[in-house]
């Protein structure tokens, strides 16, 4: 169930910079699909604080979200604000449907509370700031703190550390000459990129451009490779396994380790206990890399008032009203404080999210990076593991097809 929080006078109050225009309203989009939905309230500490401002807020499905969102600012019809992620942003603003709202960040009395690395990882493809964080996840690793301590391991910190590891793992605990724990469980299917990107992007030089064809960006793939060709360290099913099989063998306790984000981890703790713990991803090749997932807010370009809208979103991304909000989407808040109080998940989990956020990063902000999303990378990987095409082969292919965007 939803908590009650008080929201304080004081936090309702200070939101922004800017005046509002007396008795506006502002249409604002989002999508919650969890029925402790906290927004009424929040409206309301809003309306009572700003009684000059109506909020009228509604919760667009999500299996149709951008798709009403884009017909509504193709019809002139978009609303004032709305719930946005960043990989519709090149086209939003494509479209000028949005905002910037740079200036009014700046002068914000709530600047300086965001979690650092925030609004550097939220800019725009032309470098304004479009988007206000509203909550945010970021990958790491999982891992069965249990085997670990039965076996005697340490936490990987670097690639070659999680290879050593991921092999003393991998074994068979029933003594049936079948291997029924294994190392690490990848994300071979659709939306496994980010797997792959923690032990290819960190890599000096490397990006998704040419530095793919790079000797390091080779190597990262082939490090994949290798763990499932050579060292077997996946479970055979990895070159389809999704989001539910990576998630269910590690509960399953059929692997060891895994990558995902506090999103799971309430599921972990349910299944394990204590059993799973959590650590930012190893570095490998000189650096890290893992994946920031969004959540953001913004001002529409069409909006009648703009001063309204802005203190609207200012005020979600505000200490305690960030909190409130983000009960009911299972993602961490983007305030400071408000992490620091954080109860809705483990803290060793939080811990694992707030260490990465430095190295955290989001694939290019380009139209090609969906291609790359949807098909390029899952094709090209599944293949390479099968052993069908070669990592140099796959490398070339996404380095083409980011190339193309130049």
């Amino acid at each position: 169930m939803l908590r009650a929080r008080t929201l304080g006078l004081a936090s309702v109050l200070a939101v922004t910079a800017g005046l509002a225009h007396a008795d506006s309203t502002v249409r604002f989009w989002y999508h919650f699909d969890n029925a402790d939905n906290p927004m009424d309230d929040l409206v309301a500490a809003f309306e009572e604080a700003n009684p000059d401002i109506t909020i009228e807020a509604e919760n667009i499905p999500w299996n149709s979200y951008y798709d009403q969102l884009y017909t509504a600012v193709i019809g002139n019809n978009a609303p004032d604000a709305a719930m946005v992620k960043m990989f519709a942003q090149p086209r939003l603003v494509e479209m000028g449907a949005l905002e910037p709202i740079d200036d009014r960040i700046e002068t914000w009395e709530g600047r300086d509370q965001l979690q650092d690395n925030l609004l550097d990882l939220t800019k725009g493809p032309d470098g304004s700031q479009y988007y206000l964080p509203v909550q945010y996840v970021v990958l790491y690793l999982y891992y069965r703190a249990d085997m670990f301590e039965e076996l005697g391991l340490e936490i990987p910190a670097t690639c070659d550390e999680f290879r050593e590891a991921a092999k003393v793992l991998t074994r068979d605990t029933d003594g049936d000459g079948q291997t029924d724990v294994y190392g690490f469980g990848l994300r071979g299917a659709k939306g496994g990129h980010d797997h792959w990107a923690s032990f290819t992007l960190g890599r000096e030089g490397v990006d998704m451009g040419d530095g793919l064809t790079s000797e390091a960006g080779l190597a990262g793939t082939q490090f994949v490779a290798d763990l499932f060709q050579k060292d077997e360290v996946f479970p055979p099913s990895a070159p389809n396994d999704g989001f539910q099989e990576i998630i269910g063998a590690f509960k399953a306790g059929k692997t060891a380790m895994t990558i995902h984000h506090i999103g799971s981890s309430n599921d972990m703790v349910e299944a394990l206990g204590d059993k799973v713990s959590a650590a930012p991803v190893p570095e490998c090749g000189g650096g890290r890399w893992t994946a920031f997932g969004d959540e953001s807010t913004a001002v529409l370009a069409n909006a009648e008032d703009k001063d309204a809208a802005w203190k609207w979103i200012s005020f979600l991304s505000s200490a305690g009203n960030n909190a409130s909000f983000n009960e009911a989407t299972g993602q961490l808040p983007v305030v400071k404080s408000d992490s620091d109080s954080w109860d809705m998940h483990p803290e060793r989990f939080v811990k694992a999210t707030v260490e990465s956020l430095p190295f955290a990063h989001m694939l290019p902000n380009v139209t090609e990076t969906a291609d790359f999303v949807n098909t390029v990378w899952p094709t090209n990987m599944q293949r390479v593991l099968t052993g069908e095409i070669t990592a140099e082969q796959m490398n070339a292919e996404i380095a083409e097809l980011f190339g193309s965007a130049d």
